[in-house]
């Protein structure tokens, strides 16, 4: 049985922070600043901004996963208080922060999406790359896991939210062959999905580029987290409480991820609601943000080369710019 510390210690030393110089550069990090990183997973882009802001720079990190405060606290022990580490989702940021006493901020980090220390544990069950139990819970004391919404989700069910979390072209298939096995037993491993959605999705999509399972688990851990449920309201809380002059940054990995990141960084930066024909704006309705990024920030073929999981990246940020 292999150690907690050494799945810690090793779980480090993989851990590769998506985009970092970019991320970095955008949120352009000061001495004296607060900033939040809402989703702190292993803590590799909070380490780097901690460094970067000098003394008196402070960083809050919230997540809702108690193996990323493990990880991140022994990570970041160095900087004494300057690391802040907050148990919660980053759904409840605004009554989080409140508890804290902290009403303004002047940079917010959302790096979203499952990361690699819960792909790379089979127990945590996000994987088909491993087998292991079908939970995907990113809080895994709280919630339905995987096995179970699968044993009690209706077939039409089942093909809506592969079709909209996924993307899935051969989602009534997928969902079919899924109704039809668990009526013979259970399915409550990874790999025992893995192997039925491959067989659902025939001969076709096994020539893909990506494994033909890869869409519904996407799908599944979505549903599990309701990830994208509160997408675009966190985008507006984080909005409200940077300063002016705060800067927004999210990495999104998927495209209903960056859709709703870009339609929402566009309409806090597009409020006014005028007939484009009106030569003075009558609505009084201010911008709230000034977008960094008019195109999504991609990583680097030789940063893809060395973390081949951050080629589905895409990088947005913006700049509040009234109070």
């Amino acid at each position: 049985m292999v150690a907690a510390a050494d799945i810690e210690e090793r779980t480090l030393a993989s851990h590769v922070p998506v985009l970092l110089d970019e991320t970095l550069e955008l949120l352009a990090p000061r001495s004296g600043q607060t900033v939040v990183d809402a989703t702190l997973g292993a803590g590799g882009h909070a380490e780097a901004w901690l460094e970067a802001a000098g003394p008196d720079g402070r960083l809050v990190g919230l997540d809702r996963d108690p193996a990323a405060h493990t990880l991140s606290r022994q990570r970041l022990a160095r900087f004494g208080s300057r690391f802040v580490p907050l148990a919660g989702d980053h759904g409840d940021l605004l009554p989080l922060l409140g508890g804290l006493g902290i009403a303004e901020v002047d940079g917010v980090l959302l790096d979203l999406g499952v990361s690699s220390m819960q792909l790379d544990e089979p127990e945590r069950g996000f994987s088909f790359r491993a087998d292991g139990p079908l939970d995907m819970r990113m809080d895994p004391g709280s919630g339905e896991t995987a096995a179970e919404l699968v044993a009690t989700a209706s077939e039409e069910e089942l093909r809506r939210l592969l079709w909209r979390f996924g993307e899935e072209r051969n989602a009534r298939a997928i969902a079919r062959a899924i109704v039809e096995e668990r009526r013979t037993k259970p399915i409550v491993r990874t790999l025992e999905l893995a192997r039925l959605v491959e067989r659902a999705a025939g001969p076709a999509a096994r020539r893909l580029r990506i494994h033909p399972a890869t869409r519904t688990f996407q799908a599944l851990r979505i549903a599990v987290n309701h990830e994208l449920g509160d997408l675009e309201r966190v985008l507006g809380e984080a909005t409200s409480i940077l300063r002016p002059g705060g800067r927004l940054v999210v990495l999104a990995y998927h495209s209903l991820e960056d859709r709703i990141v870009k339609h929402t960084l566009r309409s806090l930066s597009e409020r006014c609601i005028c007939p484009p024909d009106l030569p003075v704006c009558g609505c009084g309705r201010s911008n709230l943000l000034r977008v960094l990024t008019p195109r999504p920030v991609r990583p680097a073929a030789e940063e893809v080369a060395r973390n081949p999981r951050a080629r589905s990246a895409h990088l947005r940020a913006a700049e509040r710019i009234r109070a």
